[in-house]
């Protein structure tokens, strides 16, 4: 308002305040862009955070691997070891050969203790990738999912743009769409 009382608008508003009076179809449209772009921002804040998990599980299966590796090297040292002993052993004289074969002994039973865990690392890292894997899933379909809710908004533009109905009809289809796939993955990651 003016000093004088007297109230004016500025003649953009009164643009957009006839704009709305003639085609209620615009206001329709700048709601339903208003809800996916919300809904989009939750899809893609779920995504990111379903990524990170999928990268930590990922990464999980790699450490494991490496732990494996690592035990599987020393497996093999230690076979060495038991090897050069049993040839030690044929050679060294009588008088020596108990004491061989009492490391021969001590490295066969340490083969075996490292191939458990080497296993069991292996087990650990076959796990977490297969999570990762599950994970990935449900990452994909929020993906697509933000794909559809951002198309569904840009023919939401266009149709307040050119006041075409029918474009309002595509939007409303691709955001029906995006919401089924976005559904399915959280069916997917159980929510």
């Amino acid at each position: 308002m003016s000093e004088s009382g007297i109230h004016t608008h500025a003649p953009h508003e009164e643009f957009v305040e006839e704009q709305a009076a003639h085609h209620p179809l615009s206001q329709w449209v700048a709601i339903f862009t208003a809800l996916l772009a919300a809904l989009g921002a939750i899809v893609s804040y779920q995504g990111s955070h379903l990524m990170n998990e999928v990268l930590l599980h990922k990464n999980e299966a790699v450490l494991q691997k490496a732990h494996a590796t690592d035990q599987w090297n020393y497996y093999e040292a230690v076979s060495t070891k038991e090897h050069l002993m049993e040839l030690a052993r044929d050679l060294a004289p009588p008088e020596r050969q108990a004491a061989i074969s009492a490391k021969i002994q001590k490295y066969d039973q340490q083969k075996i203790s490292i191939k458990r865990q080497a296993e069991a690392l292996e087990q650990a890292s076959l796990k977490a990738d297969n999570e990762s894997d599950r994970l990935n899933r449900p990452h994909t379909e929020l993906a697509r999912s933000l794909i559809f809710l951002q198309i569904a908004i840009s023919l939401a533009s266009i149709t307040a743009l050119t006041g075409r109905r029918w474009l309002f009809a595509l939007a409303f289809a691709s955001a029906a769409g995006g919401v089924g796939l976005w559904l399915m993955a959280l069916v997917r990651m159980g929510m």
